[in-house]
């Protein structure tokens, strides 16, 4: 069963205005079936991790693109044949108006991305689909702990019957294609465990020292694998928000998770109401909402405008947004009941910050409705912070 995706609205402008449009994004995001659904009735495909097709862009590339001159093409899985991004750039050179003929899609971004900027800058528009935010999936509140456990790629999210042995195949499938195949890391079983311990700090501080001393691996190695993490969009280094209000202690990002059903698997969670009830529970929720403010960004074909604030006394906003020209600070509790101890940090931060931050702050928790808190605070709903996010920057 197909589900519309909040980026379709991007890639309709996007197809009217450059004449490629790279769609990157985890693997099994769902950008094959999106395309497929929302373009395949109008659009040729090529599969380019099909041997033949990648051989034959591989030793032909002009002849593979020929075949195209007629009508639209997506090329899918393009981080196979990278060095086929000159040649399309020759193509799009010679009619630089003819909009909407080529869109390409990317599991990763590491040389792909680099590849595209020395290639194509100016000529593509870049795009990013992540699994199912929950504004997509419309989950209501009782559904909480299942979408800790399932999370949001569509397989699973579809058919949560399937959820183990998909999680388990997924992370077996991204250690020996995406990390060893397609950027050489050799000893898999200790990248497997640095994975299982960022796991464990999701939610965390990414202290490179100590990932180092409990991995057995040096510091600039964690700090390369952090980046494949990040890269491979398995998880997001949330950024220290640079003014200086108050000498912030923190100046390390924090780490998270995109996906809550793969950081639920990788930490071993028997299922989703234990992973709230137990010690990593206010991370996983936490992690949740961290990651459907990436969703509902990049689903508006943005770049995430988000960091974390802590002050000096250690009083600390999980989130805060930049959006219309101010700071809107979110804190981010697993509580169903709501008090004012909870809205101390969204003060603080409003007093220090001034005319920066936005009026009003927000507590996302598991209260059952909106509620009106005092200095101008809101206690939201968990299941209704996507929404108001995807209202506040459309």
């Amino acid at each position: 069963m197909y589900r519309k995706r909040q980026l379709l609205a991007s890639l309709s402008t996007a197809l009217t205005q450059f004449p490629a449009v790279l769609i990157t994004g985890p693997r099994q995001s769902g950008k094959t079936t999106f395309l497929m659904n929302e373009l395949g009735s109008e659009f040729q495909y090529v599969s380019l991790d099909d041997p033949l097709s990648r051989d034959f862009a591989i030793q032909d590339p002009n002849g593979f693109l020929a075949q195209f001159e007629d009508a639209p093409v997506i090329l899918d899985e393009i981080q196979y044949v990278p060095d086929i991004l000159p040649y399309l750039k020759i193509r799009i050179d010679k009619n630089r108006r003819q909009f909407g003929q080529w869109v390409l899609t990317g599991s990763q971004q590491f040389a792909l991305m680099q590849n595209v900027s020395e290639s194509l800058a100016g000529r593509i528009a870049l795009l990013e689909l992540l699994p199912f935010s929950q504004l997509e999936l419309k989950h209501a509140a009782r559904e909480l702990e299942s979408f800790i456990w399932v999370g949001g790629y569509p397989e699973p999210a579809l058919a949560p019957e399937k959820r183990n042995l998909w999680m388990s195949s997924y992370i077996q499938t991204y250690l020996e294609r995406d990390v060893r195949l397609l950027h050489n890391v050799q000893d898999l079983r200790t990248f497997e465990t640095f994975v299982a311990l960022c796991a464990a700090r999701h939610g965390q501080v990414f202290n490179k020292a100590n990932l180092a001393r409990e991995s057995g691996v040096s510091e600039p190695t964690v700090k390369s694998w952090g980046g494949l993490l990040g890269a491979s969009y398995i998880c997001f280094f949330l950024q220290p928000y640079l003014r200086n209000y108050s000498k912030r202690l923190v100046k390390t990002p924090k780490l998270y998770f995109i996906d809550p059903g793969l950081a639920s698997a990788l930490t071993r969670q028997p299922d989703g109401a234990s992973a709230l009830a137990g010690q990593m529970g206010g991370a996983f929720f936490e992690g949740m909402i961290i990651a459907e403010a990436i969703k509902i960004f990049v689903s508006l074909g943005k770049q995430p405008d988000v960091f974390f604030w802590r002050s000096q006394d250690g009083l600390e906003v999980d989130l805060l947004i930049q959006a219309n020209g101010l700071l809107h600070p979110v804190e981010i509790k697993l509580t169903a009941t709501p008090t004012i101890r909870h809205l101390d940090p969204l003060n603080r931060f409003k007093t220090i910050a001034g005319h920066d931050a936005a009026a009003q702050g927000v507590l996302v928790c598991r209260t059952q409705r909106k509620q009106r808190l005092p200095n101008d605070n809101i206690a939201m709903p968990w299941h209704l912070f996507s929404k108001w996010l995807y209202d506040l920057l459309s």
